[in-house]
């Protein structure tokens, strides 16, 4: 078998992430995307170093596991890059990444508790937040309004029947791509740095039904069609449809943020708020949460109580303790613990995400909450509190090695728990964690991403006495 050759086989297993693996001729063949079950057709696209990659091109029969069109598979899955099990019944997803975790931990672990996986409240409609694009589906195409095309980085999809968002958000996305279409009015392009529309941002709480909607756009108004140039015109027309529309929540705000930046990011240079505040609050395990267009919380609310409540199970007893929690975002879980712990510090590097967990904490009324702004590597070393006990909750890529040397050399805490988002770099982590002394005594897994590859893993880690 060589580079170009274009098979059919089917697919045998799953590896996390998306790694569907296959064997042709007793040779291992790893194809992204290709579910367990699935008859696909691929071409070999890298073969080197005795590893052997190939692309998918086509599916030619189902998994005998998916579900039909009928059954309530979202319409756009497939051809939208969002969803990986969009088609598998929900206690299948779960199957498969309860099987993946597992299998990364034993592979670094000889001896722990594995309590399986822990699934979301709810598998449809869960997000509380999506950044959807604008562009076109094929080059010089209608305008689009959605998700990026599988595999693809300038073709977007629009996908108004999105099942892992709430239908408010469709109907939002719908008003939009229609009202500036009407108008004529024309995209972002990212190569050549020329266009209007790039992003529409909305969150949604679902404790309180509240939404937020901040329409993306450059400052190049000379590329507005004739008609619209009058832009504070053009977008009063658009909160006004927006506001016109039967939502089952209300709109906290409506705003217009306006990104220059050349990457392919949704950032604000300026921020204008056409419509209420640029603010609302969402509820977690009691305590209330002020989210702006960019603060930074997990994307399923429902999933983020069962994770949270799963990490102060594997806590403990915090009663007069020091607690902190490293990489710690807006706060949340420092705010969860705060309530039994004499002190939580909490170390952060993103200055606007340490402003809101001051301000989260405040209106929560808990004064046993520090929280500092700055990289954790350097500031370990000018922490003046002891911990009884660490929180890690580093972003995807893990925890830099030497800030994780001095986290398990310096402090010596006898117990730390570790939250992961993506459990390959919780596993490279656990190696030196577990060669400074540490054991691992137990780990969880909660699918706070029905539909898509990603899982949370908690695992507890206890120096032996």
């Amino acid at each position: 078998m060589k580079k170009g050759d274009i098979c059919e086989a089917r697919a045998e297993r799953m590896e996390f992430p998306n790694k569907g693996i296959i064997h042709v001729e007793d040779e291992k063949i790893i194809v992204k995307n290709a579910i367990p079950g699935q008859k696909v057709r691929f071409v070999i696209n890298k073969k080197r170093h005795g590893k052997c990659e190939g692309r998918l091109l086509e599916v030619l029969e189902p998994s005998p596991l998916e579900r039909k069109p009928e059954d309530g598979v979202c319409p756009h899955f497939g051809i939208c890059g969002g969803c990986l099990y969009q088609s598998l019944p929900y206690e299948e997803q779960l199957r498969i990444k309860e099987q993946q975790v597992k299998e990364l931990v034993d592979s670094v672990c000889s001896s722990y508790v594995f309590e399986g996986i822990k699934g979301s409240p709810i598998a449809d409609g869960y997000r509380n937040k999506m950044e959807f694009s604008f562009g076109d589906e094929y080059k010089d195409g209608p305008l689009a309004l959605g998700m990026h095309k599988r595999g693809s980085f300038y073709d977007i999809v629009t996908t108004p029947e999105c099942r892992i968002v709430h239908p408010d958000f469709c109907r939002i996305l719908e008003t939009t791509l229609r009202y500036f279409s009407e108008r004529g009015v024309g995209y972002y392009r990212k190569l050549q740095h020329v266009g209007y529309l790039r992003h529409l941002l909305v969150r949604r709480a679902v404790k309180t039904g509240e939404i937020l909607v901040a329409l993306v756009t450059s400052t190049q108004t000379d590329c507005l069609p004739e008609g619209c140039q009058n832009e504070a015109e053009l977008l009063d027309g658009w909160k006004q449809q927006l506001l016109e529309q039967k939502l089952t929540g209300t709109f906290a705000g409506i705003l217009h943020i306006k990104n220059d930046s050349q990457a392919d990011v949704v950032q604000s240079d300026e921020t204008v708020i056409l419509h209420g505040k640029d603010y609302f609050y969402e509820e977690l395990l009691g305590l209330r949460f002020r989210i702006s267009p960019f603060s930074f919380f997990q994307t399923n609310s429902l999933g983020a109580e069962v994770l949270y409540e799963t990490a102060r199970g594997y806590v403990g007893e915090t009663k007069d303790k020091v607690v902190f929690d490293l990489y710690s975002g807006t706060g949340t879980i420092a705010q969860i613990i705060a309530p039994v712990a004499s002190k939580v510090v909490g170390v952060e590097i993103v200055e606007e995400a340490v402003e809101a967990a001051r301000e989260n904490a405040s209106l929560n009324g808990l004064d046993n909450c520090e929280f500092i702004a700055g990289d954790v590597l350097k500031v370990i070393d000018e922490l003046k509190d002891k911990p009884d006990l660490i929180i890690l909750d580093p972003p995807r890529d893990g925890i830099h090695p030497k800030a994780l040397e001095k986290i398990v050399g310096s402090f010596r805490c006898k117990r730390m728990v570790y939250i992961s988002c993506k459990p390959t770099s919780l596993i490279r982590d656990l190696i030196p964690i577990q060669e400074a002394g540490y054991v691992v005594k137990k780990v969880c897994c909660v699918d706070m991403f029905p539909s898509t590859a990603n899982v949370e893993t908690i695992a507890l880690l206890e120096l032996p006495d």
